[in-house]
């Protein structure tokens, strides 16, 4: 029961005519937006003590104000140090853009399988390459990341291996191999996960892919992004380096049959010519549609772009 007023102060008066201290139901949840269920974690109120005035009892902040300005004995309140037990839950449904991402990697993983294939490279060379590439160009061409080298290994190892570079239409039962590598470059957004699409990659110098790369992923995470700039990838680079991770395992992006996955730099000690030295490391981990690509096949692709990656003046070899 609430309080009598006369123990309140006089400008709660008027808030003590409504219940202190809702009783509900096992199991009932109460109704409040995100952003109000976030402020009760803040302030360390349980929401199912709280009176909503809103349509069908939802609980609006101006009750989560009237609540906290109320201050009831035996409201339940965060323990010091932040320890208590909370038992809310939270149903979030899947619409627009994530429902679409859902359905994509639900239908990727249904129709393709995959298989991935790990190898670590050792990146030292290439990033000092890379080093003195910006040091020389970066004011007058713009930084380089490894991401767009990458790019580069990738398209001169598909001349090789050319039926990575392919869309599988398994309805018809037909694989299309393509000359022009439109390169997916995976990007996060808060939106979701995006495949932005570089065309022609196998026409673009390191800076070229660089300045592409970096506009669509603004396009993409603004929300800016054409249709045209998110379809028609024929080979996808999605890359989680920043956040570390030794391994992953990254899902085709279909119709598509490969995706090459790049893990973090980090420095290692390695055996060389029998002896202990620092060198910088990168795990590469690729999946790859077992359908129309055997094992040894896709290996070979793999330590395909290691070379060239491990010795970068091959990548600029015509």
């Amino acid at each position: 029961a609430a309080a009598p007023a006369a123990s309140l102060p006089a400008s709660s008066v008027a808030q003590a005519q409504s219940p202190a201290r809702v009783a509900r139901d096992p199991g009932e949840r109460p109704l409040a937006s995100p952003a109000v269920r976030k402020r009760a974690w803040d302030m360390g109120v349980e929401l199912q003590y709280v009176h909503g005035t809103g349509p069908a009892g939802r609980i609006l902040h101006a009750d989560l104000d009237a609540y906290a300005a109320r201050g009831v004995q035996g409201a339940p309140s965060a323990a010091p140090g932040g320890y208590r037990e909370v038992h809310t839950e939270q149903a979030i449904p899947l619409v627009g853009l994530r429902r679409k991402i859902a359905q994509k990697m639900q239908e990727s993983k249904r129709r393709i399988p995959h298989f991935s294939y790990v190898e670590e490279i050792d990146v030292t060379e290439l990033e000092n390459l890379r080093v003195r590439l910006n040091e020389q160009w970066g004011k007058e061409r713009g930084k380089l990341t490894v991401l767009p080298l990458l790019a580069r290994a990738l398209v001169v190892a598909l001349r090789q291996f050319p039926q990575m570079n392919a869309r599988f239409d398994d309805d018809a039962g037909v694989v299309t191999q393509y000359g022009a590598v439109h390169l997916g470059v995976a990007t996060q957004t808060d939106a979701g996960l995006m495949v932005s699409v570089m065309r022609h990659a196998e026409a673009r110098d390191m800076w070229a892919c660089a300045a592409e790369i970096s506009r669509l992923a603004d396009a993409a995470r603004t929300g800016k992004a054409t249709r045209d700039e998110l379809s028609g990838s024929t080979i996808t680079i999605t890359s989680l380096g920043a956040l570390g991770g030794i391994v992953t395992t990254p899902v085709i992006n279909h119709p598509e049959v490969a995706i090459i996955g790049v893990n973090k730099i980090v420095e290692r000690p390695m055996v060389r010519q029998g002896g202990l030295v620092v060198r910088k490391m990168m795990n590469l981990s690729s999946s790859f549609d077992h359908r129309v690509v055997d094992g040894m096949h896709a290996a070979q692709f793999v330590q395909a772009i290691r070379t060239l990656l491990e010795c970068p003046a091959m990548l600029f070899v015509e």
